[in-house]
C-alpha cells in the first residue's frame, strides 16, 4: 500500500475537521433562495467552505494558490461549497485518476487524393490546442496517449510562429505559403499554408461581457480539477480591464448564479466567489449552460465580446446529455452573438468528444489545462486570442494544379473538413481566429511524375489543365472570413507559386521545419500510416535544428516529450 505524505495526511485531517458538523458528506449546496439573500454572514459562509487539497492545503508547487482575498463587504449570493470533502476524494496522487474512461471521437487519417479526380480541398481553420496539452499530460505520466486523443493540427497550432503581422483590424490576416521537400517521404513536397491574425492593441480591445461557467460536480473533486480551475480563472482576471464584466454560474446536481455581473476591477469579490466553490454531486451541465447563456444575454453588450467560458471535465450526466441536442442549442445562441469557449480539466473521465462539439459550434476555442503553466499560457500570455476574435467563419479552399501535382493529402483537420460548396456559403459555420493568433495547415503533395500512392482509374478522364506546366504553380489558395460583427464574408487569394519553393528541406523557413517536426510526431502517435520510416529520432533531429528562439520554453518542452514517447508505456496500469 502506498504511504501518504505528511502534507496529504494533514490535508485529510483539515478536511475532516472542517466538515465534522455535517451529516451528509456528499451534499452540494444549492443556490441561496431569494428570501435568504443578504442574510448570510461572511462568517457563516466561511464555516461551510469545503476544504480541497490544492485549494486550502498547500504543499504541491504546481497547485500553490494565491493568498486568500479579504471577505467581500456584502455576501455573494449563489452556490456555496459542500460542507465536507470525503477523505478518499481528497487524497492524491493519483487514485483520483480513473483509467480508461477518457472519451475521444475516433477519426481516420486523411488519405491521399488524386488531383485529376478531386483537385479541391476545403476546410475550416482550427485554433484549438486541447490535444497537445492532453498528449503532454499522458506522456508526463509515462503513458502513450490513445491515438484518438491526437489531433495533428492542434499539436502544430499549439506553438506560436514568427509570421509577419497583419496590417489592420479591417485587413485582419497576413498569409504565408512555403513549399519544401518532405523529410519523411522521398519525392514528396510539403506545402505550408499559414495565417497570422491582427493583434488588437490592449487600449482598443472591445469590452468583455464574460460568464464563467464552472463545473462543481463530484467528478471535479481532484487537485487537477476544481482547485486548478479557480487558480486559472484567477490568473485571467489580471488580464481584464476595468470596463470588462464577469459573472459566475456553477452547476452540479442543479445550477445557479454564484456572482451577478461584476466589474473586473472588483477582483476581491470575484476571487471570493471562486474560492467558496466546492465539488460534489451529479452534473447538470446542460442546465448550467442554459443559465450561463441567459445571464450573458441579459447583460448583452452589442459593441463588446459576449462569451461564456466553460470550465469542466465534460462529464455531463443529468438533464440534456445528447451531443446533437446541445449542439443545436449552442448554434442558436451563437447566432444571437454569445460565443462559447471550453477549458478542459483532469484525466480519467475527460469527455473530449463533447467538449469539441461545444467549442466548435459555439464560435470558440477548446483548450486543455493540465498545469498552472498551461493556464498562464492560455489565459495570460494568450488571453487576447482566447477571448477576442478578429475574424469568424474562416475557411480555406485549396485548388491543386493537375499539370504540376498528381496527389495530395491534408495532414490533420479531419474534424474540420468542409464540402466544396460550403466555401462560398456564408451560412455555413467555420472556425474563428483570435487576436494575434497563428494558424497553420500542412499538405503532403506528390508532384507530377513522382511515384504515387493511388492507382489511376483505367477508364477515367483527365481533368482539363487550366494552368500550363511551365508556370511552376502547384495550386491556388483562397481564404474566406467575416469580421467579428459582419454577416458577409471577404476573400483573400494567393498562388502556391515557384517563389514559395525551396530545393532543400534545410532551406525551408525555420518555423515551417519545426511545424513539420510536430506534425511528424503527431502522426507517429496516431499510428504512422503515412510517415514511412520516420521515427522519434528523426523528429528530434528536425526539432533540435529548427528550435530557434524559445522565450517560454514551449519548444524545449516538446523535445522532451518526444524523448518521453520513446520509452512510454502503451497503456496505463490500473491504480490499486
Amino acid at each position: 500500500m502506498r504511504s501518504l505524505s505528511p502534507i496529504l495526511v494533514a490535508g485529510v485531517a483539515i478536511a475532516l475537521v472542517a466538515g465534522c458538523a455535517s451529516t451528509n458528506p456528499d451534499t452540494i449546496a444549492t443556490p441561496v433562495p431569494p428570501e435568504a439573500q443578504g442574510k448570510t454572514t461572511p462568517a457563516e459562509i466561511a464555516a461551510n467552505d469545503v476544504v480541497v487539497t490544492g485549494s486550502r492545503v498547500r504543499g504541491r508547487a504546481e497547485l500553490a494558490v494565491m493568498p486568500a482575498p479579504p471577505p467581500p463587504p456584502a455576501p455573494v449570493v449563489g452556490m456555496l461549497s459542500a460542507p465536507m470533502a470525503r477523505a478518499y476524494d481528497v487524497v492524491g496522487p493519483p487514485p483520483y485518476r480513473d483509467v480508461g474512461r477518457d472519451r475521444f471521437t475516433t477519426t481516420k487519417e486523411n488519405p491521399f487524393k488524386l488531383v485529376r479526380e478531386e483537385p479541391v480541398s476545403t476546410l475550416s481553420l482550427d485554433v484549438d490546442t486541447a490535444s497537445y496539452a492532453f498528449v503532454r499530460a499522458s506522456l508526463n505520466g509515462n503513458v502513450l496517449p490513445q491515438p484518438a486523443a491526437v489531433r495533428t493540427e492542434e499539436m502544430v497550432n499549439y506553438f506560436p510562429y514568427d509570421y509577419a503581422p497583419a496590417r489592420s483590424a479591417t485587413e485582419p490576416f497576413s498569409t504565408h505559403i512555403a513549399t519544401f521537400p518532405n523529410p519523411w517521404a522521398a519525392g514528396h513536397l510539403l506545402v505550408r499554408i499559414a495565417v497570422k491574425g491582427y493583434e488588437l492593441p490592449r487600449a482598443t480591445r472591445p469590452r468583455a461581457n464574460l460568464v464563467f461557467l464552472i463545473d462543481t460536480s463530484g467528478s471535479m473533486n481532484a487537485p487537477n480539477k476544481l482547485p486548478l480551475v479557480k487558480q486559472s480563472l484567477g490568473l485571467l482576471l489580471d488580464q481584464l480591464g476595468p470596463q470588462d464584466r464577469v459573472a459566475i454560474v456553477a452547476y452540479a446536481g442543479s445550477a445557479g448564479t454564484v456572482l451577478a455581473p461584476t466589474a473586473a476591477s472588483d477582483k476581491a469579490a470575484i476571487l471570493a466567489a471562486l474560492d467558496r466553490l466546492g465539488a460534489g454531486g451529479s452534473t447538470a451541465g446542460a442546465e448550467g449552460i442554459r443559465q450561463a447563456y441567459a445571464l450573458a444575454e441579459a447583460n448583452f453588450d452589442p459593441k463588446g465580446v459576449n462569451r461564456v467560458l466553460l470550465a469542466t471535465d465534460g462529464d455531463f450526466n443529468v438533464g440534456i446529455t445528447n451531443q446533437d441536442e446541445l449542439k443545436g442549442y449552442i448554434e442558436r445562441e451563437r447566432d444571437k452573438g454569445v460565443f462559447l469557449s471550453v477549458l478542459g480539466f483532469g484525466m480519467g473521465n475527460y469527455n473530449d468528444a463533447l467538449m469539441q462539439t461545444l467549442a466548435q459550434n459555439g464560435n470558440g476555442a477548446a483548450a486543455y489545462i493540465d498545469t498552472l503553466n498551461e493556464a498562464r499560457k492560455t489565459l495570460v500570455e494568450e488571453a487576447s486570442s482566447t477571448l477576442f476574435p478578429i475574424a469568424k467563419d474562416v475557411k480555406v479552399h485549396v485548388e491543386f494544379n493537375p499539370a504540376a501535382v498528381s496527389e495530395y493529402r491534408l495532414i490533420g483537420y479531419e474534424t474540420r473538413l468542409l464540402n466544396r460548396d460550403d466555401f462560398n456559403n456564408d451560412k455555413v459555420d467555420a472556425g474563428d481566429v483570435g487576436s494575434g493568433q497563428t494558424v497553420t495547415a500542412l499538405y503532403d503533395v506528390i508532384p507530377k511524375g513522382a511515384p504515387g500512392m493511388v492507382d489511376a482509374l483505367r477508364y477515367g478522364t483527365a481533368a482539363q489543365q487550366r494552368v500550363a506546366p511551365g508556370t511552376g504553380e502547384l495550386g491556388f489558395v483562397k481564404i474566406r472570413y467575416k469580421l467579428p460583427k459582419a454577416d458577409t464574408s471577404r476573400l483573400i487569394t494567393a498562388p502556391i507559386g515557384a517563389a514559395t519553393r525551396v530545393a532543400r528541406f534545410e532551406d525551408a523557413p525555420r518555423d515551417a521545419r519545426f511545424a513539420t517536426a510536430v506534425a511528424g510526431f503527431a502522426e507517429l502517435l496516431r499510428g504512422g500510416e503515412y510517415v514511412g520510416s520516420l521515427g522519434y529520432e528523426d523528429v528530434l533531429r528536425v526539432a533540435l535544428a529548427a528550435r530557434g528562439e524559445d522565450p517560454f520554453g514551449y519548444r524545449a518542452e516538446f523535445i522532451q516529450l518526444v524523448r518521453a514517447a520513446k520509452s512510454a508505456r502503451a497503456m496505463a496500469a490500473l491504480e490499486r
